[in-house]
């Protein structure tokens, strides 16, 4: 996908609109500010961002065993926050608070927007959950865009397989291609939104961990979601018709907690954050050198060829090459790590 280049009109008109929005911004700090000074409110509370809506975000705050959510607005000086955030507030007198400034983030999961820039997706992440299903088709280049995407930020990756109830009893070509991410050693999780079928492996995979749910729009991140969290409402979305294609139903990426078993009043076990569905990941923020480390089988071979600046096509003494022909590297995962190279380099 090549990076959008605005006219010389559009740019004026984003910078006009960022304009104005910083001087409103401006302005209600300002007003914040006078109400810290004159103690309208609270002090400082440790919370985490569970939604975000533009300028304002929904702060979950943990007191024993009590969990509340409040509507918060940020200080002008705080840009960037995201979804697992962990932040200080302060509460106002009616309930809705002000963030003031967020702690230290252990990961964050970034990908690049339709200008090429890194945005950031979620925080405080210790699993990514790439979740895959019979309908739509996964493809294979997307898993490993999201694989190569774990990889470069330290988070660790799990495939889920949601409508395995659909499989062919022989398993077909879907299980022969995620049986080689399995042989790789990423977790596979098979497990179904229609049926209890897979629900205590997931269970047992999310227990003590924040995990961020992606893939593409339809495979039902959601409807597993709201098959773990049944007393949450998710927006679930049908395929569409003409493209068996999902249509996208979230819409802002919020965190839930996870109760034991699924089961309201039961001890939080966990936290999930659903994310809205994407159909292709954009790795251009990456060299070529990240891009082939990400793939975790060309590691070994990786700085083993006859020349320094070999680009992996057609160059004798290639290290990847030779193992692919040995059967070392799967010629998909090789064709695919090809074909996100030529995207990354495409203008």
């Amino acid at each position: 996908m090549s990076r959008r280049k605005l006219t010389r009109q559009q740019r004026w008109r984003v910078e006009k609109i960022q304009a104005e929005r910083a001087e409103r911004a401006s302005k209600k700090d300002e007003r914040d500010g006078e109400r810290l000074d004159a103690g309208d409110y609270s002090a400082e509370r440790p919370g985490r961002v569970a939604a975000h809506f533009g300028r304002s975000l929904e702060v979950e705050f943990v007191e024993g065993d009590s969990i509340s959510r409040h509507r918060c607005h940020l200080r002008a000086n705080l840009e960037g926050l995201v979804t697992g955030d962990a932040v200080i507030w302060r509460e106002a007198s009616d309930g809705s608070g002000v963030v003031v400034a967020r702690g230290e983030r252990t990961s964050v999961l970034e990908r690049p927007d339709s200008h090429g820039q890194l945005r950031p997706v979620a925080a405080n992440i210790d699993q990514i959950l790439i979740v895959v299903a019979t309908e739509p088709e996964p493809h294979p280049n997307l898993i490993d865009r999201y694989l190569v995407a774990a990889e470069n930020t330290g988070i660790p990756p799990a495939l889920i397989l949601n409508k395995s109830d659909l499989l062919p009893a022989e398993g077909g070509p879907l299980r022969t291609m995620l049986a080689r991410y399995l042989e790789l050693g990423y977790p596979l999780i098979e497990a179904s939104a229609r049926g209890d079928n897979g629900l205590d492996a997931l269970h047992a995979q999310l227990t003590d961990r924040t995990s961020v749910f992606v893939g593409q729009s339809g495979v039902g991140k959601s409807s597993l979601i709201d098959k773990l969290l049944p007393e949450e409402t998710l927006r679930i979305g049908a395929l569409s018709a003409d493209t068996r294609k999902g249509k996208h139903t979230t819409t802002t990426a919020r965190l839930y907690p996870l109760p034991e078993g699924g089961i309201a009043g039961r001890p939080r076990e966990g936290d999930l954050i659903d994310s809205p569905g994407i159909r292709e990941f954009g790795l251009w923020h990456l060299d070529e050198r990240e891009l082939a480390d990400g793939f975790i089988e060309f590691r070994p071979f990786l700085g083993h060829c006859r020349f320094r600046d070999c680009r992996h096509r057609q160059e004798p003494g290639c290290a990847l090459l030779d193992a692919v022909e040995r059967g070392e590297i799967h010629p998909q995962r090789f064709a695919s790590f090809q074909r996100i190279r030529d995207d990354i380099a495409a203008p």
